[in-house]
């Protein structure tokens, strides 16, 4: 049971939060939307889990239509929201049991599919969920969202937030739960994560950019990018775009990324004119293309 979306566009008053997206989810399938805030990943989640009604296009969840069948979908999805939206007063426990309680089932008749979580959180089981550290609350919400056996689990933004430890055993844990047949759509900002995905929509302003394998994504991309250093990285990144020959420039953690126009480029052109801007220290060397840096030159 996948998900398939069919030209999905939804405005807000003036502003087009989502621009007649399409793609299809396999059953099975772990999907990544990846763009970053306000990119439109949360209005499109809120469609697909009949939370929000969109102004056109076509949608199915687990082979059900989002308009005509919402009730089928909301039994049998489960959604993560961005915002810890558990009852904070509550204990893990009550939260657990209250949503198993809604679905007309039992924390013991699907303790199979939240085991392997829950054991992480059981020693705080009665500790309010308002009390718990971000990670915590992180496996307490996706306990409660597959407590009902779920079909296809929607998470939006689940790592935001979250310490890298935690975001790493969170990654873990999707992938097991995907070997248990759960079809899984995932929206994340953090370009790193795409990578853990089978496939990724790359989405930006509304707009799907690419739809791909992260492997293929990366592959396609057209030019070489080069990793540029020096002492004073703000004036490196000025000179970078003064300099006529540039395809694209921008911050790459302690580098700057560039991309030259040229399919000649020669590196000691480039160091010359950097020094002839004053510039000291300055290096330049090839480095790989990451799913970031795919972005951006879709994006431009």
């Amino acid at each position: 049971m996948g998900i398939s979306v069919f030209n999905i566009s939804k405005s807000y008053k003036t502003v087009k939060a989502l621009q007649k997206i399409s793609f299809d989810v396999k059953p099975g399938e772990l999907f990544g939307l990846i763009g970053p805030d306000g990119a439109g990943k949360t209005s499109l989640f809120r469609i697909l889990t009949t939370l929000l009604v969109a102004n056109e296009g076509t949608a199915t969840v687990a082979g059900f239509d989002v308009v005509l069948d919402y009730k089928k979908i909301r039994n049998s999805v489960g959604y993560m929201p961005g915002k810890f939206s558990l009852y904070q007063d509550l204990t893990v426990e009550e939260n657990l049991t209250f949503f198993a309680t809604i679905f007309g089932t039992t924390i013991q008749e699907n303790y199979d599919l939240i085991q392997e979580i829950y054991v992480q959180i059981e020693p705080f089981k009665n500790r309010r969920a308002g009390k718990l550290s971000g990670g915590m609350k992180q496996k307490l919400a996706l306990c409660c969202a597959l407590i009902h056996k779920p079909k296809v689990l929607f998470l939006d933004e689940p790592t935001t937030g979250v310490d890298p430890v935690s975001r790493k055993e969170f990654w873990e844990m999707l992938k097991r739960l995907q070997q248990k047949g759960i079809t899984i759509l995932v929206s994340t900002p953090y370009m790193d994560e795409a990578a853990l995905c089978d496939r990724i929509a790359l989405i930006q302003n509304g707009k799907i950019l690419q739809i791909d394998t992260p492997q293929a994504i990366v592959k396609h991309y057209p030019k070489q990018i080069y990793n540029v250093s020096a002492t004073n990285t703000y004036e490196l990144i000025n000179a970078l775009k003064a300099y006529e020959y540039n395809h694209s420039v921008y911050p790459f953690g302690e580098f700057v990324h560039y991309t030259d126009k040229r399919p000649d480029f020669n590196t000691m052109e480039l160091k010359v004119y950097l020094e002839s801007k004053n510039l000291s220290d300055i290096e330049i060397e090839k480095t790989k293309v990451t799913i970031e840096d795919t972005f951006m030159e879709l994006a431009k």
